[in-house]
C-alpha cells in the first residue's frame, strides 16, 4: 500500500504542475510521496497507532487523502486530475529531458499529449521554435524517442526477476509441480530482459491443472496462448511470461536449453556431436549406435558427458567458458561473502534517511563496515556537502563509532570529477576521508578521448579510491558516455584503484563484459548500492549478479574482505 499511495501522490504532483497549479501544492504531494515510499512501517500500521500525522511532510490534507486511498483503494482528486488530460500525456515523462514544465508548454502550445505527437512535432520542426526550446532540444527528443522505441518490450533485470519470483513462489507450493525453475536471460542474470521463462516438470495428467493455475493467477493481466506444453501470459507488470511443462527426465535438458544463451547452446550441440551424441532441448540421442546412451539426472551430468565441469548459468554466453571449464572450476562471489559496502547517501545530501537509520539497516544486514559517501559541493541539485558540512558529518560519524562497536562506519565522499578531470574538493579535504568515490555527473557529451583523459586524470589523484558508475549509463533511459573502458581499467591497474559495480537497478555499471578484463588486470571491484534510502542498501544483490556474470570471485571484490584489509587497501592508495 505504501508504494501505491506514493505512486498516486507522485502523479498528482506531476498533473498539478502540468495544470499550472501553485508550486507549493505540487511540492507538498511530491514530498509526501518520497516520505511514504521510505517509511519502515506500513501506512496502515502507522494509522492504527495514530502516528502517521506526526511524520514530517504529512499534513492534514495529505492525511485525509491517505485515509481515502486506504479505505477505497483510490483518490477521487487524482481521478479528477487525470480526466483533464489524455491518458497518454504521462508517457512523455519517459523521454529524457521532458519534465512536467515542458509537458505543460508542449500541451498548451502544440496540443502534444503523447510520444507520437512529440515525434511528429519534432519531424515538422515545430519544437525548435517554442520559447525555452532549441534546435538541439528537438534533436535530443528525436534521439530519446528512437532509443525508447528500440527498448520497447525490454525490462530491467530487477523488475523481471521480481515478477518471475511471484510466479515461481506460487508454483512451488502446488502439489502437482515436481520441479520448477526460472530459466532464460533472468537465470543468466542479463541486465536487460525480454520476457520471463518458467520451466516446470510434472506428470502429464497434471499439466492442464497447472496451466489453469498459472493463467488464472491474480498477477496475470492477459492470456496470450494456452497449449498442452506451453502457455504465455502478460503479467500486470506488463512483462510476458512463458511457462513450459516437461517430464522429469526432460527437465535438466530443457532447463539447460531454455536458459541459453543461443551461442552457448550451439557450442553444446557441437561438443555433443564430437562425442557421438545429438543434443536437443529434451534429451541426448546416439549418433553412433555402438555407444551407450548416458543417464543425466541434473545439468551437471550433461556437462560431465561433454567432458566439462559444471558451467554456472551466469557464464553461459560463449564468452570463453568452454575452454576454461574443460580443466577448471570457479567459486563465484555470492551475497553471503559481502562484509560491507561504500557508496551510500544520507539526508546530509540527497538521501532520504538519516545517518543513524542507514547504519542500523546496515547492521541488520550483518555488515561489519559501512561507508557513507554523500555528494560533494558542486552537486547543488543533490544538496552536496561543502567543507564545513563534511566536518560536521565526520564529527557525527566519530560519535556513532564511539557509541557502538558492532559496525565500523567509514568516512567517504562521492566527489565529482569536473570537466577538466580535477576534483570537487582540494587534496587537503580529500585527505580527511577514509576513501573517495570519484564520479561524473555532468558534461556527458565530451568526445571519447576527452572523457577518457578526464577520468584518467582523476584516477591519478592519490586520494581517489574507487571510480563510481564508470560509464554513467541509465539502462533503458540513457546510453553511457563515450569512454575507452579498457584504457580506464589499464590506468586503474597501474595506480591501484578500484572500480565500482554500481548496483542500482538502472545502472549495473561497470558492465559485466568489462569485469573479466578488470580481473585479468588485477583491478579490484567494489559492489556498491548507491543507496539513497535504507531499502536501497539491499540493491547490492543486483551488483552481485553483475559480478558473478563477470567471473568475479571473493578475492576480486574489496567489500568481501575483512575490515583491516579494506583499510590497508585504501591507505596504500594514498602513498
Amino acid at each position: 500500500m505504501n508504494n501505491k499511495i506514493a505512486d498516486i501522490f507522485e502523479e498528482v504532483s506531476i498533473l498539478l504542475e502540468i495544470s499550472g497549479e501553485n508550486k507549493f501544492k505540487c511540492i507538498a504531494y511530491s514530498n509526501a510521496a518520497k516520505t511514504i515510499r521510505v517509511l519502515s512501517e506500513s501506512v496502515e500500521a502507522l494509522l492504527n497507532k495514530g502516528e502517521l500525522q506526526n511524520i514530517k511532510g504529512i499534513g492534514k490534507g495529505i492525511l485525509q487523502n491517505i485515509f481515502e486511498i486506504v479505505e477505497s483503494g483510490e483518490l477521487f482528486f487524482h481521478k479528477e486530475l487525470k480526466q483533464k488530460f489524455p491518458n497518454s500525456i504521462l508517457e512523455l515523462l519517459k523521454i529524457q529531458g521532458v519534465g512536467p514544465k515542458k509537458i505543460k508548454t508542449l500541451y498548451d502550445k502544440l496540443n502534444i499529449a503523447s510520444i507520437d505527437d512529440l515525434k511528429i512535432a519534432c519531424e515538422k520542426n515545430l519544437i525548435a521554435n517554442l520559447d525555452g526550446f532549441r534546435e538541439k532540444t528537438q534533436q535530443n527528443f528525436l534521439s530519446a524517442i528512437s532509443s525508447l522505441s528500440k527498448n520497447i518490450d525490454k525490462h530491467l533485470y530487477c523488475d523481471a526477476l521480481n515478477s518471475a519470483e511471484i510466479i515461481l513462489s506460487f508454483l512451488k507450493i502446488q502439489n502437482e509441480v515436481e520441479q520448477v525453475e526460472i530459466a532464460g536471460s533472468i537465470r543468466r542474470k542479463k541486465e536487460i530482459i525480454g520476457d520471463i521463462d518458467i520451466l516446470v516438470s510434472a506428470k502429464e495428467i497434471h499439466r492442464e491443472k497447472i496451466f489453469n493455475l498459472f493463467t488464472q493467477h491474480e498477477f496475470v493481466e492477459k492470456i496470450l496462448s494456452k497449449g498442452e506444453t506451453k502457455s504465455s501470459v502478460i503479467l500486470k507488470s506488463q512483462i510476458q511470461c512463458d511457462m513450459r511443462i516437461v517430464d522429469g527426465f526432460q527437465f535438466p535438458f530443457a532447463l539447460n536449453y531454455f536458459t541459453g544463451s543461443k551461442e552457448h547452446n550451439v557450442e553444446m550441440r557441437s561438443r555433443a556431436k564430437k562425442n557421438g551424441l545429438s543434443l536437443n532441448e529434451y534429451e541426448f540421442s546416439l549418433l553412433d549406435k555402438k555407444n551407450k546412451l548416458p543417464n543425466c539426472k541434473t545439468e551437471k551430468d550433461i556437462y560431465k558427458v561433454l567432458n566439462l565441469n559444471y558451467i554456472p548459468s551466469e557464464l553461459r554466453e560463449n564468452f570463453g567458458e568452454f575452454d576454461f571449464f574443460e580443466n577448471n572450476t570457479i567459486e563465484l562471489v555470492d551475497e553471503t561473502m559481502l562484509k560491507g559496502t561504500f557508496h551510500c547517501h544520507t539526508n546530509f545530501s540527497d538521501g532520504k534517511n538519516s545517518l543513524e537509520d542507514m547504519v542500523e539497516k546496515a547492521k541488520s544486514l550483518g555488515f561489519l563496515y559501512f561507508g557513507i559517501a554523500d555528494h560533494s559541493k558542486v552537486a547543488v541539485y543533490a544538496n552536496g556537502l561543502d567543507e564545513k558540512r563534511v566536518m560536521e558529518q565526520h564529527k557525527k560519524i566519530d560519535e556513532l563509532n564511539f557509541k557502538q562497536s558492532q559496525i565500523k562506519i567509514l568516512k567517504g565522499t562521492e566527489v565529482d570529477i569536473l570537466r577538466d578531470g580535477s576534483l570537487d574538493f582540494s587534496d587537503e579535504v580529500l585527505s580527511k576521508f577514509d576513501y573517495v568515490v570519484a564520479s561524473i555527473h555532468s558534461s556527458f557529451k565530451m568526445s571519447k578521448s576527452e572523457m577518457t583523459n578526464r577520468i584518467v586524470k582523476a584516477l591519478k589523484n592519490k586520494y581517489v579510491s574507487i571510480l563510481g558508475h564508470p560509464t554513467g549509463r541509465l539502462l533503458l533511459e540513457r546510453d553511457g558516455y563515450e569512454v575507452d573502458m579498457n584504457e580506464i581499467i589499464n590506468v586503474a591497474s597501474d595506480f591501484g584503484k578500484s572500480i565500482e559495480i554500481n548496483s542500482h537497478p538502472l545502472r549495473l555499471d561497470l558492465d559485466w563484459r568489462f569485469c573479466r578484463y578488470a580481473k585479468e588486470k588485477n583491478v579490484k571491484i567494489a559492489i556498491n548500492p548507491d543507496a539513497h534510502s535504507i531499502f536501497e542498501i539491499e540493491n547490492v544483490k543486483y551488483g552481485i549478479s553483475v559480478a558473478r556474470k563477470g567471473w568475479l570471485e571473493e578475492k576480486d571484490v574489496i567489500n568481501c574482505w575483512k575490515l583491516d584489509e579494506v583499510e590497508n587497501f585504501f591507505s596504500n592508495q594514498k602513498r
